[in-house]
């Protein structure tokens, strides 16, 4: 079993940074991925990384060159770095672990979820 809890969500301006954190217990090393679902809108997956040392990684087009997705198992956590922020970027977003594939990047892939933190770019 493995408990996921973001944080580092909030409120900012458009233009401007957030770094979101996942912290993992349990079992961890596993492919990891991070989504956001926007009011009325299905949950989307906004990035990915690879299994263990996490050398391969996978965003969406949208968020490319913005965002970037790391992890640093000695601690349990994947992070998402969240640049250039854009209203458009507002959402509720949630961690994910996957424990069967290397790579995860769609939503049936994954297996366990955290609670989500809340996003908020303002114009």
């Amino acid at each position: 079993q493995v408990h996921l809890v973001e944080s580092g969500g909030g409120s900012v301006q458009a233009g401007g940074s957030l770094k979101l954190s996942c912290r993992a217990s349990g079992r961890t090393g596993y492919a990891m991925g991070w989504f956001r679902q926007a009011p009325g809108k299905e949950r989307d997956i906004v990035a990915a990384i690879s299994m263990n040392e996490g050398k391969s990684t996978w965003y969406t087009s949208s968020v490319k060159g913005r965002f970037t997705i790391s992890r640093d198992n000695a601690m349990s956590t994947t992070y998402l770095q969240m640049n250039s922020l854009e209203p458009e970027d507002t959402a509720v977003y949630y961690c994910a672990a996957s424990r069967m594939t290397y790579m995860a990047t769609k939503m049936g892939d994954y297996d366990y979820w955290g609670q989500g933190t809340q996003v908020t770019v303002s114009s």
